[in-house]
């Protein structure tokens, strides 16, 4: 494709300024129609960012003959249908994280995907920020040695919606999202540790519904082994007190120790026998802006690989399940 003319299932609140600005910004690249089922919504957010075509109906904006690729945006127990759907039209698909609401739906989004023979891309955008790079050159580097352990340790306190049942979020109804914050959260960190060290061989873990404020687990506990022998842990908890907020990640090594975050974007701090470096870097305008330039260039065949397929990222899928105890 010289011109890559994307369609939008979807377009809540992740595009208005993390994703959809991007796309219209890459050469080669525009949003030319929205979809959304409250028309009201979905004539709004076109209006606003001049777009030309919206539609409540996804099915009508898949076979609209101006769109050329599909990016899903909704919660996750719709990324299978509308990607599956996109794929068989014959349309490059762009999905949010996680792939799926589960590791079945994203066997069969990979099946069709190899059957159809069209691209499917995930919205792992972490793989992509200069942020995670300095992380993974760090590594590469062999500043740290050979590295023995990861873990993660990760806690924020309620969401005020979350007191309410009738204002809880999607992102704690299983029925949509797969799970709850967990699905949600620790998705960007499995699939950032896959970026970093490859597949996850084996998981485990347990969870907890501590509070009982919503029905899925507040609470997460895992430990996993990669390919690479490397040895991880991890704790997530959502119900943490109102002062408390914690999102790092440290990596050991027999030369060092390296520690960063994943939503925060502190100092990443490499500490060695030779002392403690700090390092700071940038995040684009539009958070997703270096992964969607990446999927534009590699469907106009320029040559760019993608860092964020469906093939890693139903990887992090079935970690999360493992974890979670449903695989």
């Amino acid at each position: 494709m010289n011109m890559v003319n994307w369609g939008f299932i979807g377009c809540g609140s992740v595009t208005e300024k993390k994703s959809g600005p991007a796309f219209s910004k890459i050469e080669g690249s525009k949003v030319v129609a929205v979809m959304r089922r409250n028309a009201t919504k979905a004539k709004d957010y076109a209006a606003r960012h001049g777009i030309g075509v919206w539609y409540t109906d996804a099915q009508q904006l898949i076979e609209d003959p101006n769109v050329t690729a599909i990016y899903v945006a909704t919660p996750p127990s719709t990324h299978a249908e509308y990607a599956i759907d996109a794929m068989r039209a014959g349309e490059p698909v762009y999905v949010e994280k996680p792939m799926a609401a589960n590791y079945v739906e994203c066997q069969e989004m990979l099946r069709v995907s190899k059957e159809t023979g069209v691209s499917c891309f995930v919205a792992y955008y972490r793989r992509t920020l200069p942020y995670f790079l300095k992380v993974k050159q760090l590594i590469d580097d062999g500043l740290l040695g050979n590295i023995s352990t990861v873990q993660v340790q990760f806690s924020i306190p309620p969401y005020a919606t979350d007191y309410n049942s009738d204002t809880l979020s999607w992102r704690v109804k299983k029925e949509i999202a797969g799970a709850g914050y967990f699905y949600d959260l620790a998705s960007h960190q499995l699939d950032l540790l896959d970026f970093l060290f490859g597949p996850i061989a084996s998981a485990c873990g347990h969870t907890a519904n501590i509070t009982g404020l919503y029905d899925v687990e507040d609470t997460v506990s895992a430990s996993f082994q990669f390919q690479s022998r490397v040895l991880g842990s991890g704790s997530w908890t959502f119900i943490a007190p109102s002062n408390t907020r914690t999102d790092t990640i440290d990596l050991v090594g027999t030369k060092g120790k390296l520690s960063f975050s994943t939503f925060m974007f502190t100092d990443i701090v490499l500490e060695t026998s030779e002392g403690k470096t700090s390092y700071k870097e940038a995040n684009p305008d539009n958070i997703q802006y270096y992964l969607i330039k990446s999927i534009v260039e590699c469907l106009q065949e320029k040559g760019t690989k993608v860092v964020s397929t469906a093939d890693s990222a139903a990887r992090t899928n079935w970690v999360m399940d493992r974890v979670l105890g449903s695989l």
